[in-house]
């Protein structure tokens, strides 16, 4: 089961300028080959189907946990795309075409489908799909596919770094550019384990530190590229078995008990021109006080 928490993983800047090509950019990282719905579903699948867990509790521990940890990424990078879209089009009657301007956007189902919010889809526009899940059943082959996909997710946060200045979209990436490195060099410390192979001396793939991300460094400097967060209250405990010694880069690996401390959760205003949420204004604060009184 799982525990939900009111919070993103971090605070994201307060910065509402639009930009919905730059939200059509970075889907990628949402519903993309390598977005984080893959990484999540990559490793829960792995996780509800592991066999041997009496056998290989630390391996089990370190997807089921990783597995939890993305949940936090795709609502992260959704809040990013919302963020991109506010402002984009303007409170106008139906007569004089207020959403016009999504005629011209790389990715129109904003306006028509979702009022102008996340999708679970790449950057074209295509959904995520189940086939990008790979569950073989055998150990090492799953890790090492794990292995390949933070370090193909690592490329395509790069990427869309390089095409967009967002204040918001960098903050987001950074962050997750940090996180990503931090499962990679999970899964190949526990491919080292098995197989006595030094998987983590090919890190990082690509090669260019993160330290050359200006958004990462905040991040690094509190340590956070070398912390696993423990996602329960008392579960997942053997990752420690893994997830210990130096790091590549210097100082020790660190087991965090809960998840991060985080950030608010930036609240969407209405949008009237795409009638959401719906109903006057007016009214739904009146629904919605009368609900609080009976809390």
């Amino acid at each position: 089961m799982y525990l939900r928490i009111d919070r993103l993983q971090i605070e994201l800047p307060r910065v509402w300028e639009p930009d919905p090509n730059a939200a059509a950019a970075v889907q990628e990282l949402f519903g993309g080959r390598f977005g984080e719905m893959s990484t999540l579903m990559n490793y829960t699948m792995q996780s509800f189907n592991f066999r041997g867990k009496s056998k290989l509790r630390p391996f089990y521990d370190l997807i089921a946990n990783i597995a939890t940890e993305e949940l936090g990424h795709i609502e992260l990078v959704a809040a990013t795309v919302n963020n991109l879209l506010v402002g984009t089009t303007e409170s106008l009657p139906p007569t004089e075409a207020p959403l016009a301007p999504g005629k011209n956007m790389r990715n129109s189902h904003f306006f028509t489908e979702t009022a102008q919010s996340s999708m679970p889809i790449n950057s074209m526009g295509r959904p995520w799909e189940g086939g990008y899940v790979f569950n073989s059943g055998d150990l090492i082959l799953d890790l090492l596919h794990n292995f390949f996909l933070e370090n193909g997710a690592r490329l395509q946060k790069l990427r869309i770094y390089e095409m967009t200045q967002h204040p918001v979209a960098r903050e987001m990436i950074g962050y997750l550019l940090v996180r990503g490195g931090v499962h990679a060099l999970a899964y190949a410390r526990a491919l080292e384990e098995l197989t006595g192979v030094t998987v983590s001396k090919m890190l990082p793939i690509p090669d260019i530190p993160d330290d050359r991300i200006p958004e990462t460094r905040p991040y690094r400097e509190q340590g956070i590229h070398r912390t696993l967060y423990r996602f329960s209250p008392k579960d997942y405990q053997a990752i420690r078995a893994i997830w210990r010694g130096p790091h590549p880069e210097g100082g020790e690996l660190i087991v965090r008990d809960g998840p991060p401390e985080g950030g608010t959760i930036p609240e969407l205003p209405d949008l009237p021109e795409s009638f959401a949420p719906g109903y006057d204004p007016e009214t739904l604060k009146i629904i919605a006080e009368r609900l609080m009184k009976n809390l």
